[in-house]
């Protein structure tokens, strides 16, 4: 499932997460003038090492630029290809901004960093002898899922699910897309096992469970849990349209009540 929109307005201009978008794009694309060794370079460089972390093994001169707990930061910015990047970003996009308003910048700097290191730091506990790099945002974005699922269960989530050629789109509960996202990342580590495959199905699980308690911490008292408040309308049931399009309610406030407050990459 691909998120597209979700239905809830802001008060505070998403300043962190565009900026965290920002920087991956952008280390991205640096990555894309290099040539495949030196991509491996960085990548051991900036991603975190478990055998380094835990000072099991020295990683060379030409690797070891940064204290290997650094990499506990570094590594949520760096992506090992174009879907990798994307599909984080998409997630940190469409509910990020709702996570980062429910707190502030600051806190949701520290939450973003936190979640992360905490998603990495476990994946490399539970393999102390690895030497295989851990990359990407996905913990981290995790953890805003985490966040999210307490603050809106019950907001509608757009998305789009790929089947085929055909591209559906169909709207979801956040508690039903997350909690199915979830229970993906459950199965995989069950089938699979921690380290069965090339992704960090333990690091998502680590970093969404660190965001649903942090939140209960950092979230700005006046953002209740578990709201079942709608920022959004869907268009009248009679407008000549497969799918209706969500439009934005005047957020109490908007200059005047003015709006539309856009969400997602898609407006």
């Amino acid at each position: 499932m691909i998120p597209l929109h979700d239905d809830r307005s802001t008060h505070l201009t998403p300043w962190v997460v565009r900026g965290a978008v920002a920087v991956c794009v952008l280390v991205f694309l640096y990555e894309l003038t290099l040539n495949a060794r030196d991509v491996a370079l960085f990548n051991y460089s900036f991603g975190v090492v478990p055998a380094s972390l835990f000072g099991i093994a020295e990683l060379p001169d030409e690797v070891a630029v940064i204290p290997a707990w650094a990499t506990l930061a570094t590594t949520i910015f760096v992506h090992g290809g174009f879907l990798h990047l994307i599909g984080n970003m998409l997630f940190l996009w469409t509910f990020g901004d709702n996570v980062e308003d429910s707190m502030g910048h600051g806190r949701f700097v520290i939450f973003f960093l936190v979640t992360g290191a905490v998603a990495a730091f476990t994946h490399a506990a539970w393999d102390m002898n690895s030497t295989v790099p851990l990359i990407g945002a996905s913990g981290a974005v995790s953890g805003v899922l985490g966040a999210y699922i307490l603050l809106y269960p019950r907001s509608r989530i757009l998305v789009g699910i790929p089947l085929g050629p055909i591209f559906l789109p169909i709207r979801l509960r956040a508690w039903v897309m997350i909690g199915i996202w979830f229970g993906l990342q459950i199965f995989n580590v069950i089938s699979s096992g921690v380290a069965g495959s090339g992704t960090a199905w333990l690091a998502h699980i680590a970093g969404f469970i660190a965001g649903g308690v942090l939140i209960l911490f950092m979230r700005d008292k006046r953002h209740k849990l578990f709201s079942d408040e709608t920022a959004m309308a869907l268009s009248p049931a009679t407008e000549p349209s497969a799918l209706r399009i969500m439009r934005p309610d005047p957020h109490p406030d908007a200059p005047n009540g003015s709006g539309p407050w856009k969400k997602g990459p898609w407006g």
